[in-house]
């Protein structure tokens, strides 16, 4: 199945009234507001964007090389497969094989997603989740590698530059093998923060703190691996625009 057929089920929840909400969207809700929040404008601008690519409707990823990605069937479905490698010359050192989520620009947000790595195992095997998207050269991304040194395992910052890590807290690398893993972004521009979750979702992994970005697009992807992705799930405020 070629790219152009792929696409997302979306759906956008105004959730000023949280009863528009499951459960388990609530409780990401209260991730991002631990302390509560009673700001109508932010809730007016909650978004909720749901794919297991078993459906082609709705919104669309844009990749950095369509060639590059696939709609594969495994034994849980549809997957999001990116098989090789992309055509793509990023202008700085940073990944190559990305996927945009277009149209849906956030500020706050909870970026969740099942992920299984389909390459061989080396010390710089990864997959990558990307946020606050202004252009080709900024960015961030989380680069999930198998050990940790300056370049693998780390939350990254694209400003111009060749990418920089901006991790607080590290990890020794991250575990892959040949099965599904949950991960997870959770990112708050008040005071910075950015955690993310591998499997266990009430530690984090990897931390940073940084507003040089306050907003952008997400995505999926790897640096220069392959991977599969399926059950996307993207809750945040839009970009309050004036």
């Amino acid at each position: 199945m070629i790219w152009h057929s792929l696409l997302l089920t979306l759906t956008l929840t105004a959730a000023g009234a949280d009863k528009n909400l499951s459960p388990e969207d609530q409780a990401d809700l209260k991730r991002l507001f631990p302390e509560g929040t009673t700001a109508a404008e932010k809730l007016d601008r909650w978004v909720l964007v749901t794919g297991d690519f078993e459906k082609h409707e709705g919104r669309q990823f844009q990749p950095t090389d369509p060639a590059a990605w696939r709609i594969t069937a495994t034994d849980r479905g549809n997957v999001f497969e990116q098989f090789a490698q992309s055509k793509y010359q990023p202008p700085h050192r940073s990944p190559f094989n990305i996927a945009w989520l277009k149209d849906v620009v956030v500020e706050d947000f909870v970026l969740t997603a099942h992920v299984k790595s389909t390459t061989r195992d080396y010390g710089h095997r990864d997959l990558c989740l990307f946020f606050g998207y202004q252009d080709p050269a900024h960015f961030y991304y989380v680069h999930l590698g198998k050990k940790a040194d300056p370049n693998s395992n780390q939350i990254m910052i694209v400003n111009g530059a060749p990418r920089v890590k901006i991790t607080r807290k590290e990890s020794p690398g991250t575990d892959w093998d040949d099965r599904w893993h949950l991960v997870q972004i959770v990112r708050r521009t008040a005071d910075g923060s950015i955690e993310v979750y591998f499997d266990d979702l009430t530690t984090p992994v990897l931390t940073a703190q940084d507003k040089t970005f306050l907003w952008g697009q997400v995505g999926i992807g790897s640096f220069d691996d392959t991977g599969m992705w399926d059950d996307v799930k993207l809750q945040g405020i839009r970009r309050q625009t004036r």
